[in-house]
């Protein structure tokens, strides 16, 4: 199973034992119907925090023009998402201590006050730039939980044959909120008018105004939603079913301090720790702002958005698909991550050359900057799950929750990084997408001389028999 970092015999050895049982006899286990609600709300909140996150950079030009942002204005904004994991410890000891429903209704607070913050319509730009950019900022602090919470999730509910496919859709589902906005945004506010049409101040005033209005209106329309999502949380959601679903949610885990001190000390934990978050953090900021990164290639508000959705979406649809596969042959989980890394190294350098066209006299034309654009967004973010579940197996018996704690942390702290140093070089961003295939390259290598090993499966397949 390999050495440096799996776990000993005394780890494997479960917790529940029937009372009637030998010391030697199997866990009795058992799966719930209501799995499937759980992993419903669950998704559903990610899913609204997601789209919440992203709000303002698929209609930053709107945002300009009604609210007089700024392009760095725009960059702090989504920038709150990463500052938000700043308190992710306090996250994950809540869950690790008081359980999964504590953590998410501290998290779904979180989301509604700050949806309720930014929705109030006052009139004074200054005090409601500031009411945004807090809202936001409450919303980042429900990103420790909704982001790193799926693993466990699917430990503590689902079978092993099904828990890569529930850690998938739980953990993608933020993303997938992310890329509605790219639809919801672009089609429910209208683009400013910078063709000279509306050439007296009458009429600028008039657009000023709806676009306020849109924008409002959609923030009211999150509002309800988060706020139906959270009664639905606190009438019913417990942290784990009655009896556990398999030997490896039974299992003696790591204490707090113990997994902390054990993941900071393990090499293999941190190869595939940097692998996932150098990539995934450089897209959520690259994603964040890609109408800015599409402007210079004469790709419109509403183009830029439909690239967006499709990108995100393509890798939320693959990943499931490719969880599935990986609970229909275990162990394969290296081969799965080589395969997606070199597509996605591929496809971003594909994409980064095409926006160079003045320089590379390579063909620029919508089709291939769809394309290329929605490969790199499918292949990196449909490796999240398969990471993750790498992740989990690399460290077992460290709990799930604290592990993809750590490695979203890290993903962020690279988002936000990469978001600070756009606040202050916003003008030309081709040097971002020169970072993204950097990202991809080096995550490649890294997991290419990676060594895999499958504690927690062993536990399932064979301790179980």
């Amino acid at each position: 199973m390999g050495s440096g970092g799996s776990s000993t015999e005394a780890e494997r050895e479960p917790l529940l034992v029937p009372s009637h049982a030998e010391p030697d006899s199997p866990v009795h286990s058992r799966v719930y119907g209501r799995r499937w609600l759980v992993l419903s709300l669950f998704s559903l909140l990610g899913f609204m925090q997601g789209m919440v996150w992203n709000f303002w950079g698929p209609i930053q030009n709107s945002a300009v023009q009604a609210f007089g942002f700024s392009s760095s204005d725009i960059a702090v904004l989504v920038l709150w998402g990463p500052v938000g994991f700043v308190p992710w410890l306090l996250f994950m000891w809540l869950m690790d201590k008081k359980g999964l429903r504590a953590a998410l209704l501290l998290s779904a607070f979180f989301m509604l006050l700050g949806s309720a913050v930014r929705s109030i319509p006052l009139t004074e730009q200054p005090l409601r730039r500031w009411l945004i950019h807090g809202g936001h900022f409450l919303n980042g602090l429900a990103g420790p939980t909704i982001m790193s919470s799926g693993p466990f999730l699917s430990t503590t509910w689902f079978a092993p044959d099904q828990r890569a496919t529930a850690t998938a859709v739980a953990s993608l589902f933020c993303y997938l909120g992310s890329a509605a906005s790219f639809l919801v945004g672009p089609l429910a506010v209208p683009a400013p008018n910078l063709t000279g049409a509306a050439t007296t101040a009458v009429a600028a005033a008039v657009s000023d105004s709806s676009i306020r209005d849109r924008i409002q209106l959609v923030m009211y329309a999150e509002l309800s939603v988060i706020a139906v999502l959270f009664a639905a949380v606190l009438l019913y959601f417990p942290s784990r079913p009655p009896m556990p679903p398999s030997v490896a949610a039974a299992s003696q885990r790591l204490s707090y301090r113990s997994s902390i001190c054990r993941l900071l000390s393990n090499l293999r934990f941190l190869m595939v720790a940097l692998a996932y978050a150098v990539p995934s953090g450089v897209i959520a900021g690259w994603a964040g702002v890609l109408d800015m990164v599409l402007t210079p290639a004469k790709v419109s508000q509403v183009d830029a958005g439909w690239i967006g959705f499709w990108s995100t979406v393509g890798g939320c649809v693959f990943g499931v698909a490719m969880a599935r596969f990986a609970d229909s042959i275990r162990g394969m989980l290296k081969l799965i991550l080589v395969l997606m890394l070199a597509g996605a190294s591929l496809s971003s350098t594909w994409f980064t050359l095409t926006c160079l066209s003045s320089f590379t006299h390579l063909p620029s034309t919508a089709a291939i900057l769809y394309t290329s654009c929605i490969l790199v967004g499918i292949f990196i973010y449909s490796s999240v799950p398969i990471f993750f579940e790498l992740l989990i197996e690399t460290v077992y018996p460290v709990p799930e929750g604290i592990t993809c704690g750590v490695v979203t942390f890290l993903g962020n702290l690279v988002s936000g990084l990469l978001l600070v140093f756009l606040t202050f070089y916003s003008t030309d961003l081709s040097w971002l997408n020169w970072c993204l295939t950097g990202s991809c390259l080096f995550s490649l290598v890294l997991i290419l001389f990676f060594r895999e090993s499958y504690d927690r499966l062993y536990l399932d397949v064979f301790v179980a028999v």
